[in-house]
């Protein structure tokens, strides 16, 4: 089968043209502004990508044409569509599908699929879960949206069906919506028998108007969960717990709070997880963050389902490296008499910036580096944060920054007027360079720069390293030491 992906660059997308290569498909697909980290492990697989959404693409005469949300039936300014190829897959009648409906139909059939949905900390999870049964010898297959270090592809198929056999599947599942003519979220699509419910707060507000249409969403992903399934649920949720009352048919299994069946006891870099109240692993290994903690025992309770025992789940995160783009340093550059160190970070929403913060920190108390400083440079680039729906909580979200960089550009609100609580700590810059040179001006050595967006930031990663290292060679450096 050959098919065509619009928004092959996309986490999911991205992940599912890997999936349908490897079963042997012939993939080609399209997006705007080609873009890392899909893009590099999408040439790495062979597979032929097209800049924009021209019409013409039609003439690949694919089997079917597999839509990514990102496409829509909008129009430019001047009245052309923003996206052709659609108009003309739509006008000649060619077939097409979504990207979740094609991989429910093509992959995960016949597999115990283990989905993990939240608000926050799904791609992480999602990572650790099928870390974890890989090590316990199951080669589950897996979609990630992100790419995991452990694997260094954010998509595998794994072991196939085989009679009287379920092998497992590991998806990141999201609540966005499926595609322009398909407004349910994506996750529906997947079935799972082991669902993990990370966290709920509200998001997307360009498609959802409140919480209550998001946690609607979330009973509907629970209503497709077999009783013989197994649902694991964030216990400190009151949203989740909301969920959960609007009806359950699974097996659940609660996880963070007091009372729940899987707690912590220890700090998030070494601890004991207890099984209602009874020790059952130890955790040590090298992330940060009582958000990684949770990730952990969701990732745990969930494993245990397909029988992998919580001592050798807790082995197997010992080893865990973690995801690109979460907290990934991507440059080390001396500066005086200290380093510089640049993080990439996919946080985007305010809740996920300030955990983001507070674990970096966490990570520094713990390493006997507190006194050095975090410096947050972010862009409110996705949907929801471009609206302006939730510049009212940035202050809270940057507070545990000594310092904060703002790439306003393309906003329609006022970013200074949103950070002036933070009064002298906080700068805004209307293009990437800009920014750029205002965090130049501000670094000290020892600080630690962590950029966050959902998106490629313009390669501020790169420009940082570079002007900072222009700046530790210029006439006067010596000044910083």
């Amino acid at each position: 089968m050959h098919i065509h992906i619009l928004g092959i660059c996309g986490t999911f997308m991205g992940g599912l043209a890997a999936l349908a290569r490897e079963a042997g498909h012939r993939v080609t697909g399209c997006d705007a502004g080609i873009y890392p980290p899909m893009s590099e492990q999408l040439q790495a697989l062979g597979i032929e990508m097209i800049e924009g959404y021209g019409a013409d693409q039609l003439a690949l005469r694919p089997d079917v044409f597999v839509v990514g949300n990102v496409v829509s039936r909008a129009r430019l300014p001047d009245g052309r569509p923003k996206f052709p190829l659609m108009e003309a897959i739509l006008d000649t009648g060619a077939r097409y599908t979504s990207g979740p409906q094609w991989l429910a139909e093509h992959v995960l059939h016949g597999r115990h699929v283990l989905a993990v949905a939240g608000t926050h900390g799904k791609t992480t999870t999602t990572a650790m879960l099928a870390w974890i049964l890989t090590c316990a010898g199951h080669n589950p297959g897996f979609l990630v949206g992100g790419v995991p270090l452990d694997f260094g592809v954010s998509a595998r198929l794994g072991r196939g069906p085989s009679p009287g056999q379920r092998p497992p599947f590991v998806i990141e599942a999201d609540e966005y919506d499926t595609a322009f003519f398909d407004k349910r979220s994506k996750f529906v699509h997947y079935r799972p028998r082991t669902a993990v419910l990370n966290n709920l707060e509200f998001d997307h507000a360009d498609i959802f108007d409140d919480l209550a249409a998001i946690e609607r969403q979330f009973h509907h992903l629970l209503r497709t969960v077999p009783a013989s399934g197994r649902v694991v649920a964030n216990g400190l949720e009151e949203s989740l717990t909301r969920v959960l009352h609007q009806g359950l048919w699974s097996e659940l299994r609660t996880f963070g709070a007091a009372d729940s069946d899987y707690t912590a006891e220890g700090e998030p870099h070494d601890f004991a997880v207890l099984r209602r109240g009874t020790p059952v692993a130890r955790v040590r290994w090298g992330l940060a963050g009582v958000h990684n903690q949770l990730n952990a025992l969701a990732a745990i309770a969930a494993a245990e389902h397909v029988g992998v025992e919580p001592g050798q789940a807790a082995e197997a995160l010992a080893a865990f490296q973690g995801v690109r783009r979460r907290l990934e340093v991507r440059a080390r550059v001396a500066l005086g008499d200290g380093i510089v160190t640049v993080y990439d970070d996919f946080a985007h929403h305010p809740t996920a910036m300030r955990t983001t913060l507070e674990g970096l920190r966490q990570r520094l108390d713990a390493q006997g580096r507190g006194h050095e400083r975090i410096v947050a440079i972010f862009e409110p680039r996705s949907n929801t944060m471009k609206l302006g729906t939730m510049k009212a909580q940035l202050p809270w979200a940057l507070e545990p920054a000594a310092l904060a960089f703002c790439h306003a550009g393309g906003l329609g609100w006022d970013a200074a007027a949103a950070l002036a609580p933070l009064g002298a700590r906080a700068q805004v810059a209307p293009d990437i360079d800009t920014l750029v040179a205002q965090v130049v001006a501000a670094v000290r050595p020892g600080d630690h720069l962590l950029c966050m967006s959902n998106g490629g930031f313009g390669g501020v990663h790169d420009k940082l390293a570079t002007a900072l290292s222009a700046a530790a060679h210029a006439p006067g450096a010596a000044a910083l030491q």
